[in-house]
């Protein structure tokens, strides 16, 4: 998975992770809701890991149709060195919730 993500920054850039990224979030949650304010409960979320606490954040930017604080998740987490590793927390989360999904 680290691969394909690398892949993709190497021909577009983190712009293009970033787009990955942002339809993973949709395809974990279906579509944006059309209007923002959209809460998302995930206990226990202080005593998580990094990884874990930016796909809460994330996650919760795009149901919120809030793309600059997403862009600034995206930022942080590269500019910290874990963008790697919170791609592909979010990429194994949307392959968990699809897999539940389909139980």
């Amino acid at each position: 998975m680290v691969g394909a993500f690398d892949a993709v920054v190497d021909r577009a850039g983190l712009s293009g992770a970033y787009g990955v990224a942002w339809c993973l979030a949709a395809t974990m949650l279906g579509d944006a809701p059309t209007a923002s304010g959209a809460a998302l409960d995930f206990p226990g979320i202080d005593q998580a890991g990094y990884d874990t606490r930016w796909v809460a954040r994330f996650v919760s930017a795009y149901a919120n149709r809030d793309e600059p604080t997403g862009e600034a998740l995206f930022g942080a987490a590269a500019a910290d060195g874990l963008l790697p590793d919170c791609l592909l927390t979010l990429a194994g989360s949307t392959i968990a919730t699809l897999r539940s999904r389909a139980e």
